[in-house]
């Protein structure tokens, strides 16, 4: 259920705004949310960072992930690292549910709670108004009969009769999108359009984005993924490959090193392949987090990049960027579809 907007402004004075932090793959999203922490300590507010990378949570995955060392671990608490075997799965919903409890529990001690991680749809769902509506077997599979029987675009008339909001946005070819739709209609009985996310805050927070130019975000990947296979990332992948299951696999760089270990291609192969997809995935976090226009970008390489960040926490917390916010959602066109079951 959608929170109120009179609850949502009740919200945002009675508890610890959230700092989320996002970004590209190696833009430096860690040290900066362990920067922030530390800074915040000095000015004697208690902070904790709280995990929003899809695969860091799943154990073992340390090297491939990026996972925060256990000495930065050391100087600032996380929550959601290594929570789940990676034979299990995460989804966004249960993220969400796990996310959410998470930064209760630790504003309800007065504790600032840190969102650090590059999935943006994560990120987005721990604290923006975003639904996960279930999924119904029976109800799919009559939805793929009729698909197949009478053809899509019954259906997808169907859905410009049910939702004209969301048939106006999706492409009538994605079959699988129109009986998505359908599926949520005849579960929810809202329309389809109802459940997209919206860009508005059900949790008080800020967001702070990391930009830097792509050459150097390119030149750090580079240097990242050599850096990898230095620390071990054969070998974490050889020990956990008997217990990797579906969702865990999908991590790049996993199946790449799986290739190499099975003697499908070489080193170097292995590397390019490795950054190269990383590169891409990069420019498509930055397309996704480039459409959200609460995010205050700072420039990774500025030497005053704690400052910039500090400043723009103190004015988040003054309220200044509130009015501004609270509109998001009015100027911004939704991807319908993005949002997967």
């Amino acid at each position: 259920m959608r929170q109120s907007e009179e609850s949502i402004n009740e919200q945002l004075e009675e508890v610890p705004r959230v700092v989320s932090i996002v970004g590209p793959t190696a833009s430096g999203k860690t040290g900066l949310g362990i920067a922030v922490a530390q800074r915040l300590a000095q000015l004697g507010q208690c902070a904790e960072i709280v995990n929003a990378d899809a695969y860091q949570m799943y154990r073992g995955m340390d090297v491939g992930t990026a996972k925060a060392s256990a000495e930065e671990r050391a100087q600032v608490p996380h929550h959601l690292i290594d929570i789940i075997e990676p034979d299990d799965t995460m989804t966004v919903a249960r993220f969400q549910e796990l996310a959410r409890q998470t930064i209760a529990a630790l504003q309800a001690q007065g504790i600032r709670p840190i969102l650090v991680g590059g999935s943006g749809l994560y990120a987005r769902a721990a604290i923006d108004d975003i639904a996960f509506p279930g999924t119904d077997a029976h109800i799919r599979q009559q939805l793929e009969q009729r698909a197949q029987t009478e053809g899509p675009g019954v259906l997808f008339a169907e859905l410009k009769t049910k939702d004209p909001q969301a048939a106006a946005h999706m492409d009538s070819r994605n079959v699988r999108r129109t009986i998505r739709a359908l599926e949520v209609i005849a579960l929810t009985g809202q329309p389809f359009s109802a459940t997209l996310p919206r860009y508005r805050y059900v949790i008080p927070s800020v967001q702070i984005g990391l930009d830097l130019p792509r050459p150097e975000l390119d030149a750090r990947i580079d240097k990242r993924t050599q850096a990898m296979m230095h620390q071990g990332f054969v070998e974490e992948v050889e020990r956990i490959r008997p217990r990797l299951g579906a969702t865990a696999s999908r991590a790049l760089g996993y199946q790449q090193v799986i290739d190499y270990v099975d003697g499908l291609r070489d080193m170097d192969e292995t590397i390019a392949d490795i950054a190269q997809k990383t590169k891409r995935l990069a420019r498509k976090q930055m397309g996704w987090f480039g459409r959200d226009p609460r995010i205050h970008w700072l420039n990774a390489l500025n030497p005053k990049l704690v400052d910039n960040a500090m400043a723009i926490i103190a004015n988040a917390d003054a309220g200044r960027y509130d009015a501004i916010d609270a509109r998001a959602d009015e100027y911004v066109q939704h991807h319908l579809g993005a949002v997967q079951e």
